[in-house]
């Protein structure tokens, strides 16, 4: 049996005015819906919530940012990810907090170029030279006497330089274009 990996974006919103006077008052909330969270709705379960104002997101899991952000924000890029399939979603996360990324208009990942750029997962960046060179047929016409002395390692190094390639886990890599 494996083990299933929720990737679901999720922000721990909280009140400001509460957490700068030292009581955590907040939950945990889907951030796709961050920015429709009310400060009545964070101060439910407090007994004399008073009239705070300000929400924010302290803490958050599965979006690729580091620290904290608003709730509108954390919404835009949860509903930015969203377009992406889950099995790619930690590539994507690696492409963003790597800063080699391109942003839309709105200041957000552009879906579109990580799509265009991403080549996969690999065990190396080795590994994929070889098969993008089977793929293209790079050897293809060339006699296997003269192909056994290609240089691999050479040709992978001097490829490399047109790529970005990230830690995907101990022992796997992301593998991006650079266009």
């Amino acid at each position: 049996m494996t083990a299933t990996i929720d990737t679901t974006p999720r922000v721990w919103i909280g009140c400001l005015q509460c957490h700068n006077e030292g009581n955590l008052v907040g939950d945990w909330y889907s951030a796709s819906e961050a920015d429709k969270i009310t400060t009545s709705k964070v101060h439910e379960r407090v007994i004399n919530p008073g009239t705070h104002e300000e929400l924010w997101c302290l803490d958050h899991e599965n979006l690729p940012i580091t620290g904290e952000c608003s709730p509108y924000e954390a919404a835009e890029l949860a509903r930015a990810i969203e377009q992406v399939p889950e099995g790619e979603l930690p590539a994507l996360n690696a492409w963003v907090l790597s800063g080699d990324y391109i942003e839309d208009g709105d200041g957000l990942p552009s879906i579109s170029d990580f799509e265009e750029r991403y080549c996969g997962e690999w065990s190396s960046f080795r590994e994929y030279a070889e098969q993008l060179a089977e793929d293209t047929g790079l050897l293809t016409n060339v006699p296997e006497a003269v192909g056994r002395y290609f240089h691999w390692e050479a040709w992978s190094r001097d490829l490399a330089f047109d790529y970005v390639v990230l830690d995907a886990s101990p022992h796997c890599v992301h593998v991006f274009r650079n266009l």
